[in-house]
């Protein structure tokens, strides 16, 4: 279980009451490469947020059921640690200034450009894993989250939305071993149909492009990825 709660990857979970909003953000998240679940009411945010390893959380304020500072408030007093970028129309200097003391990890005005969003989740995650740079490096390979793209050896590697994904969670959990149960989290947001298989068939694709020793299968566990490469 404390494996399954530490994993971070770039599933996101959205807290946002605004219908219009809401979708608009999950489908541009969406575009730009994110795992999206949309809540829209506060303790269904709380209850999501401590269910699922969720690599960061986009909080609205001003939520039905429970306000989203109480919902981070209750969060943080447990200690989850899963990064928090508030989002919300309260401007006022004190309310920005109670949620960063309460533990937000950032705090955006709406409305909010989506790009600006989109770079501003990407670096809670990169703190989350102690990653200075934007690019995720491990043995040959170099990928660039906002770009998505991967070089091998210095040369381009054209991957699936799928095979990316794998990849970027494997790269970000670099010499951590992830369950098959943990890459599918990472995969597929709700709703989204998984066959028994998927994971091993991108694992699969993954060694043909890249070298069948760069992703070593931890028998009985799952997949890991070697920050650096074994020595010959």
């Amino acid at each position: 279980m404390a494996l399954k709660r530490n994993i971070r990857t770039m599933r996101l979970l959205l807290a946002e009451d605004d219908p219009l909003l809401g979708d608009g953000l999950r489908a541009g998240l969406r575009q730009l490469g994110f795992q999206v679940d949309w809540v829209r009411d506060g303790q269904a945010a709380e209850r999501e947020l401590r269910a699922q390893p969720y690599a960061a959380a986009v909080l609205d304020l001003g939520l039905p059921m429970k306000d989203g500072l109480d919902v981070l408030a209750a969060l943080r007093r447990d200690g989850l640690a899963v990064p928090v970028l508030v989002l919300t129309a309260r401007d006022a200097i004190p309310d920005r200034i109670r949620g960063l003391d309460l533990g937000a990890d950032d705090y955006v005005l709406k409305p909010v450009d989506l790009h600006e969003l989109a770079a501003r989740l990407r670096a809670l995650v990169r703190r989350a894993h102690g990653q200075v740079q934007e690019c995720l490096q491990a043995q040959d390979l170099v990928l660039d989250p906002a770009a998505r793209t991967v070089q091998q050896a210095g040369a381009p590697v054209t991957l699936s939305q799928r095979e990316f994904d794998l990849l970027q969670a494997l790269m970000l959990n670099a010499d951590r071993v992830l369950s098959r149960e943990q890459l599918e989290q990472h995969l597929y947001s709700w709703g989204q149909e998984v066959e028994s298989n998927a994971v091993e068939v991108h694992v699969h694709h993954l060694r043909r492009k890249l070298g069948a020793g760069l992703i070593q299968t931890v028998r009985g566990v799952g997949y890991m990825l070697l920050r650096q490469a074994p020595p010959p």
